[in-house]
């Protein structure tokens, strides 16, 4: 946390100082590489100034939308249609794996297995107890406690929620017809975290909570994950291997406006909550600004890719890169 800050204080103290800055927002998805990425552009190019501020991709469209940033962080793909209707370009940045995370004394990291049908039920509210016979079932080597299932979700508008709501409506019917998919959703229980840190500060200090968030939030945090039943019916664990299974299934060449959905996709060893994180741009920017954009985005999807996968998330093949380019 404080190294980030660190970095944050170097960037805002050196804007002045700079020939372009850039300004992002959105997101929270992609913000520990964004925070990297911003930094170590910005070393290498001290003309260019870039900030990024983490606020939830609903509250990135908004900015961009308004255009008081030059970019945005959005995990919520927007059609085709969408981004011609708001003056919009959007192009993929990373894919990485939304998570499940509980906080249950005894259970250690994947080592719980939920099921599709009963994480829905969870998240529904029709399971509420770690003690319920659906969950020891699929658990009869692990020492569950009985102990009140606290849901933890987001409470600002978010891409995270779009991804994982997107993955509850095509795995269970009822939460299809009842709640939906959306960045902002009427959740049927929990209680609500600000972006990908909130959920899992309330997912720490709460026993017998389970959230989602993006991996790289949970390995930060130190908190458990569990194994999730895939497309496939198989229990796969969340790792930068099973992410990158199901970003392989994505078909880029056929996606209007890069728009792309990787949940439940099939794959004996594919995580079933995978998500593509965009930026989205302006259509009327101006030359020069569109230039540097052009520019930092190219050294991202290069030079940054390094840092992506430290961090866990999985940096588009260079396939997908030479269709991004001539557009961008």
């Amino acid at each position: 946390m404080f190294k980030n800050l660190f970095i944050a204080a170097l960037g805002l103290s050196s804007l002045a100082q700079a020939d372009m800055v850039i300004t992002g927002a959105g997101a929270s998805f992609p913000a520990p590489v964004y925070q990297q990425w911003t930094y170590t552009y910005s070393q290498e190019n001290p003309d260019t100034r870039i900030t990024y501020q983490s606020m939830g991709s609903g509250a990135g469209l908004n900015q961009i939308k308004a255009g008081t940033v030059d970019f945005a962080g959005s995990d919520n793909p927007l059609t085709l249609e969408q981004q011609e209707a708001a003056g919009i370009e959007q192009y993929p940045m990373l894919a990485g794996g939304v998570v499940v995370i509980v906080n249950l004394p005894g259970v250690k990291n994947n080592q719980l297995k939920l099921s599709r049908n009963v994480l829905a039920r969870i998240f529904l509210g029709e399971i509420t107890n770690w003690s319920d016979p659906a969950i020891k079932a699929l658990n009869p080597k692990v020492r569950l406690p009985k102990l009140k299932i606290t849901v933890v979700r987001r409470s600002d508008s978010s891409g995270t929620s779009f991804i994982f709501t997107n993955y509850l409506s095509k795995i269970s019917e009822t939460w299809k017809n009842k709640v939906g998919q959306g960045s902002s959703v009427k959740w049927p229980v929990g209680i609500g975290g600000q972006k990908n840190p909130g959920v899992c500060n309330n997912v720490a200090r709460t026993r017998g909570a389970i959230g989602y968030t993006e991996y790289t939030y949970a390995v930060q945090a130190g908190l458990a994950c569990a194994m999730l039943e895939n497309a496939s019916g198989n229990y796969v664990a969340p790792s930068q291997a099973s992410f990158s299974t199901s970003a392989a299934a994505a078909d880029w060449q056929n996606a209007p406006g890069f728009y792309m959905e990787l949940t439940n996709v099939p794959g004996a060893t594919s995580w079933p909550i995978t998500g593509v994180t965009y930026i989205l741009l302006r259509k009327d920017a101006p030359a020069e600004k569109k230039a540097a954009l052009r520019d930092y985005f190219m050294w991202c999807y290069t030079k940054g890719a390094a840092n992506a996968i430290k961090l866990n998330y999985v940096a588009l093949p260079d396939s997908v890169v030479k269709l991004i380019a001539p557009n961008l």
